[in-house]
């Protein structure tokens, strides 16, 4: 990724991280759960973007160049992997 793209990601990484400790306190005190379970939704789709930007980062260098390369397996690789994440995606 790119200098720019890698500081925007971590800060996204760093203020998810913060909200998964302010619903751990919540937990832990007892807060009214659609209060937490708002929360946990928060997170989730920070995450997602997360993982939004890094997949188009992905697509548009490691994937690019092993398409356009001149190695059959590499190309075939690269493709599985993305097949592979999309198949396995809900399932973690």
């Amino acid at each position: 990724m790119h200098t720019e793209e890698t500081r925007k990601v971590i800060r996204r990484l760093q203020i998810a991280e913060g909200h998964v400790r302010a619903i751990q306190r919540m937990v832990e005190n007892g807060e009214y759960c659609i209060d937490v379970l708002k929360q946990i939704s928060a997170v989730q789709s920070a995450l997602d973007k997360v993982s939004q930007i890094i997949l188009e980062n992905h697509l548009n260098t490691c994937v690019t160049s092993a398409v356009r390369g001149d190695d059959p397996a590499e190309r075939e690789r690269v493709l599985r992997e993305i097949a592979d994440l999309f198949r396995n995606a809900g399932h973690a």
